[in-house]
């Protein structure tokens, strides 16, 4: 007669789990035939039975009604495989990962795959293999410029708090310029994407002059104020702080947030604003532009509208970014600033410690 079968018995939160794993269409289809199975089991059919209509046999069935019976749902999971022994032993590995934190190669700036399995004679899936397990990436380089500013902490703990908690009635403005934009025009026309293809430009081209965005942005809306200048000198500042305050009521205060640019700082910049009460000037830190908001707007246009674009004309261009502006303001959202001044500090903080060697 046989040993009989284990007795199948659900309860209602697992009876309800094995069905959502019977009716999934994206976990393993293993676990979804074992889950079917347990079901059946439970319906008090037969091994025969099930193995029968699910085209398996029956040492299956019985496998994963006894596992189920001991283990419950989690046994239905595959355990884990010891695998193939080990063909590196530790010495090579920790010899692999001197070099790579050592110094580079000899004819290079940085390790390869290729060259790192010739110098250390392991294969190159091994080294890829453990590059990628340790997060090591000899191709790779990260940019970093940490401010000299002996009041870093002050200008940034007054930019953020402008963010994160603006002051009443009062608008606060990011400004800078993007100078040197080229009109460029490519030598051919640009051939359009298509199914399989993607968009088709010329590597050379034709310059027809520059020109220096200058732009606003209100924190409070995400709208930009703009002006394109032939040149960048502390006239066309003047010039487009003139603008701003035509455009601004009458009735606020506005804080300036700008960079630590000559241009900014001219006497006749000072003159003007300090002939202005209502206008307060908040520069960034040395070398932590990136504290100024209308950079990422400055991003935006750039690859939206500027990048990709032929120009014939600096006034085609110029129109081109009018026409973004202007339907950039229609839908104009702020940005959403979540780094608070110790966050900030923080990671400072973390970047001094690795750079000196002492961050554990």
């Amino acid at each position: 007669m046989g040993r009989p079968p284990a007795a199948i018995t659900l309860t209602p939160t697992s009876e309800a789990e094995l069905k959502a794993f019977a009716q999934s269409r994206s976990l393993p289809s293993g676990l979804v035939q074992r889950a079917r199975i347990v079901l059946a089991c439970a319906q008090g059919q037969a091994n025969q039975s099930i193995a029968s209509q699910m085209g398996i046999t029956q040492a299956t069935v019985s496998k994963w009604r006894t596992r189920f019976s001991r283990q419950g749902v989690m046994g239905l999971y595959d355990q884990p495989r010891s695998g193939a022994p080990r063909s590196i032993d530790d010495q090579r590995v920790a010899q692999l990962i001197r070099r790579t934190l050592g110094t580079p190669p000899a004819r290079a700036t940085h390790w390869a795959c290729r060259s790192m399995a010739q110098a250390t004679g392991l294969s190159k899936s091994t080294v890829q293999r453990v590059w990628s397990t340790l997060g090591l990436q000899p191709h790779r380089r990260k940019h970093f410029e940490i401010s000299t500013d002996p009041f870093f902490v002050e200008k940034v703990r007054d930019i953020v708090g402008l963010y994160l908690n603006p002051p009443d009635h009062a608008l606060v403005l990011c400004v800078d310029q993007k100078s040197q934009i080229q009109a460029l025009e490519r030598t051919q026309r640009v051939l359009p994407m298509g199914l399989g293809y993607v968009e088709g430009v010329t590597h050379d081209y034709q310059r027809h002059g520059t020109t220096t965005l200058l732009a606003a942005l209100d924190v409070a809306t995400g709208g930009v104020l703009s002006q394109c200048k032939k040149r960048h000198r502390h006239q066309e500042f003047l010039s487009f702080l003139r603008h701003l305050d035509a455009n601004v009521p009458n009735n606020l205060d506005v804080h300036l947030i700008v960079d630590n640019y000559a241009t900014h700082k001219h006497a006749r910049i000072k003159g003007w604003l300090a002939a202005r009460p209502r206008y307060h000037v908040h520069y960034t830190p040395t070398y932590a532009s990136w504290l100024n908001q209308v950079e990422i707007w400055f991003n935006i246009i750039t690859q939206k509208a500027i990048r990709r674009g032929s120009f014939r004309s600096v006034g085609q261009l110029t129109q081109r970014i009018d026409d973004f502006v202007r339907q950039y303001n229609h839908t104009s959202t702020p940005f959403t600033w979540t780094a608070t001044a110790e966050s900030i500090l923080a990671k400072l903080e973390r970047l001094c410690k690795r750079i000196s060697g002492t961050e554990h």
